[in-house]
């Protein structure tokens, strides 16, 4: 197995590539820092490149790895001191290797997260499930770092797998501050010689190498059954037991400050799943064992976690922290007393010298610690210069008389005037350079944020380019294929308005929802399996934030990435009603913008129009189109809507099933409607020769048969109104017989149907579109 891991250098990381090392794999390494070049575990390659370069699709089809182990969360890469910042930085790189990875289509994606996506605190353990409440940038970044995962997985079918990981803990890297709550309480026990706990604190931790176990388990299997584990000991300890522990292993000295107050905090990690998967894993390292290392560690390098400032901890720890800071602060001064010793004997042995006479070697001696540590080394290396010239001076005469010389006091002016003058430079220089790397700071960040508006602006102009040239998303071009609509019956508007959204948005998925009622729409039509995924029937009321943007007639962008939400929604409208929702999932990330949203708004605008116009024709003859005061369809209403839903299902722009109820009587079915009150004849749009119409008057439809006709039909509506929805069929066709038209249902819905039908007394069958086709062409070929 090949395994890219991409990370900075850390003891996990190099735990990991141990692991695979022993076992036979090949690792690559991505480090995600050109500049830095620490050691790691060996690897069979290194890329030095930064996470946001150009080259990462180059490594990815270098390695053609199997794995892609991304350390994510436990990246030491980031320092998070400015999160804000870091966070942009974090996700705008994973965002970068997703997409290229993406590209690549091979292997698999294994992001490492952490607890910290769970911001507050859980009765119960919190399963995978469980949404994410994250209330810092940094455990934003890791949200929304498992929501692109998430988000390539559903919408570019890319095998990703996310690890959240419950209180890693670790022996510490010398000097180096961790995150992780055990590494907390014996940072405070050495600093302050107590630890504050509390008994309503729960969590849970696991060591490092249990960890590398498990990740290594997922890692190497071939398929998983899930996406997302949880990685923990399932072992719970509380804050207090932690301390305890801290302190027992810390030695005496160490108190313990019982902070139990208020509700508490309960964090704790659900790892059944993983659990389920990988029966035979365990766990080796115990808490009792694991805090024994970290304390004993930390014990041996207390000092290189504390700061001068720091009190020391226990009295032991403070008494040695202190002579250990005393001997940090008189470090520069016992080099200045050891420097002198070489200095008094080569000035010694020069006086008198042919050569070295006029050479001062106390001047040199100063200007050196003057130039090296600034004013307070050079005033002390001046004092240690004139003590040695004044000793060396009453060699030959008496100390009164050196002291009466003005040449001393001239040659100690200017000793302590240079070293003063070379010191104020050096510290002066030392402050601007401070300021100047502040400045630098300040302005790289300045700087990335320019950039990042940079490549707004430049993606901008390319899409607005784009536009221009080839004329993709003009209006006019938008309005040629709309148009099309116009071609299509009232009945198939709907269908086909699917793929139209599909062709001009530019994705496979797209759904068409029609409200019912005031609360829920039916889905109607729909382009691909994916885009149904929210159901045949929604609670459209009820889906917050997409409801609202659709309410105030606003485009809906996913920007949480949610899976469970399109990615983009909008609707139709009927005045200021609701008629039709529309949804869009596959979406890449780039093209969720406030452009695709405008060009969602036109296209859905020249979309209403066709979708209404057919709407509001249908309304006006509905008194042509169904049976008096029935919802029974007439024969050429009806032919009409099964050869459009027969032609649908064909074109996989939804599903339905066809339903013949088995009556009795067959009603008599003629071409048009003839309505007889008070001695007048009212007949449709067609056109019917006269003497046609008596003869239709005279010998078909008199008054008494038309009235038990229409007995029959309300009857027979009676009977199943009940047992179909809103947005089902009934109708007649040329043989008299009854049929329903199922909309968005399956044959094995449509067998449920059948059987609640029989159930209620009214016998029914599900018969071929075929069929019903035959009778709607046979029915078209006797009104020509």
């Amino acid at each position: 197995m090949v395994v890219l891991l991409i990370g900075g250098p850390g003891r996990l990381a190099n735990s990991l590539i141990n692991k695979f090392n022993k076992y036979g794999h090949r690792v690559y390494l991505l480090t995600g820092d050109k500049n830095k070049h620490v050691s790691y575990s060996r690897v069979f390659e290194k890329f030095t490149f930064p996470y946001n370069s150009g080259s990462i699709k180059a490594i990815l089809e270098s390695a053609r790895p199997d794995v892609v182990l991304y350390m994510g969360a436990f990246d030491t890469n980031y320092n998070w001191d400015d999160a804000r910042k870091e966070s942009v930085n974090y996700t705008s790189d994973l965002m970068n290797i997703l997409s290229t990875f993406a590209l690549h289509g091979e292997g698999r994606f294994v992001y490492l997260s952490s607890e910290k996506v769970y911001g507050r605190s859980y009765s119960d353990d919190i399963k995978e499930d469980e949404q994410s409440s994250a209330n810092t940038f940094q455990s934003l970044a890791y949200s929304q770092g498992e929501e692109m995962c998430m988000n390539y997985r559903s919408s570019q079918e890319c095998d990703t797998v996310i690890v959240r990981m419950d209180h890693l803990y670790s022996v510490p890297k010398s000097g180096k501050a961790d995150d992780n709550p055990c590494f907390k309480m014996c940072l405070e026990a050495l600093k302050t010689g107590s630890v504050s706990a509390s008994n309503r604190n729960v969590l849970s931790m696991i060591y490092e190498s249990d960890a590398v176990e498990h990740i290594y388990k997922l890692v190497e299997k071939d398929k998983l059954d899930s996406y997302i584990y949880h990685i923990s000991s399932g072992n719970i300890i509380t804050q207090m037991d932690l301390a305890k522990l801290i302190k027992t292993n810390m030695g005496s000295g160490i108190s313990i400050k019982d902070n139990t107050v208020g509700n508490g905090y309960r964090s704790v990690l659900d790892a059944s799943r993983y659990r389920e998967e990988f029966p035979e894993e365990k766990i080796f390292v115990s808490y009792e064992e694991g805090v024994k290392k970290v304390v004993q560690y930390m014990k041996r390098h207390k000092e290189s976690f504390l700061s001068d400032e720091d009190s020391g901890g226990s009295i032991g720890g403070r008494i040695s922290h202190t002579l250990w800071t005393i001997f940090k602060l008189m470090v520069p001064y016992l080099e200045n007393m050891a420097c002198f010793i070489p200095f008094f004997m080569l000035n010694n042995r020069a006086v008198g010298s042919e050569y070295f006479d006029r050479l001062d070697f106390y001047l040199l001696y100063v200007l050196l610690f003057a130039i090296i540590h600034g004013q307070n080394q050079a005033v002390f290396s001046a004092l240690m210069a004139t003590g040695g010239y004044i000793f060396r001076q009453m060699y030959d005469q008496s100390g009164f008389d050196v002291l009466k010389d003005y040449n001393t006091y001239v040659w100690i002016a200017q000793l302590f005037i240079l070293g003063l003058v070379i010191g104020y430079m050096k510290d002066r220089l030392q402050f601007v350079k401070e300021q100047d790397q502040e400045e630098i700071t300040y302005l790289n960040g300045q700087y990335d944020d320019i950039a990042d508006i940079n490549d707004s602006n430049v993606r901008m102009k390319n899409t607005f380019e784009t536009e221009i040239v080839n004329q993709k998303d003009s209006l006019g071009k938008i309005y040629s294929i709309t148009s099309k609509l116009d071609q299509y019956g009232p009945e198939e508007v709907l269908f086909y308005a699917a793929k139209v959204l599909s062709d001009l948005m530019e994705t496979e998925d797209v759904a068409i929802y029609n409200v019912s009622n005031s609360s829920y729409a039916r889905l109607f039509s729909f382009t691909s399996p994916k885009s149904k995924k929210m159901g045949n029937s929604i609670e459209y009321t009820s889906l917050g934030v997409l409801y609202e943007e659709l309410k105030e007639k606003r485009v809906y962008i996913n920007r949480t990435m949610d899976e469970n939400f399109p990615l983009m929604a909008s609707a139709i409208y009927d005045k200021d009603d609701i008629e039709t929702i529309i949804m869009l999932w596959g979406i890449p990330w780039e093209r969720m913008n406030l452009g695709e949203a405008n060009r969602l708004t036109v296209v859905g605008f020249l979309i209403q129009n066709a979708v209404l116009k057919a709407s509001r024709y249908l309304d006006a003859l509905h008194d042509d189109r169904y049976v008096e005061e029935t919802t029974v369809l007439d024969v050429d209403a009806f032919s009409h809507l099964v050869k459009a839903f027969h032609e649908a299902r064909l074109a996989g722009l939804t599903e339905c099933a066809f339903l013949k109820l088995e009556t009795k009587n067959k009603v008599s079915t003629t071409k048009n409607k003839v309505n007889i009150t008070k001695n007048k004849v009212r007949v449709t749009k067609r056109k019917i020769r006269i003497r046609d119409l008596r003869h239709r008057i005279g010998k078909v439809n008199t008054p008494e048969k038309k009235e038990n006709t229409n007995k029959e039909f309300i009857k027979v509506n009676e009977k199943i109104k009940g047992l179909i929805r809103q947005t089902d069929y009934i109708g007649i066709l040329s043989d008299g017989g009854y049929y329903i038209i199922l909309s968005n249902t399956d044959e094995s819905s449509a067998a449920t149907v059948v059987e609640r039908f029989n159930a209620s007394g009214n016998r029914c069958k599900i018969v071929d579109g075929e069929m019903l086709q035959a009778l709607c062409k046979n029915n078209e070929q006797t009104a020509q």
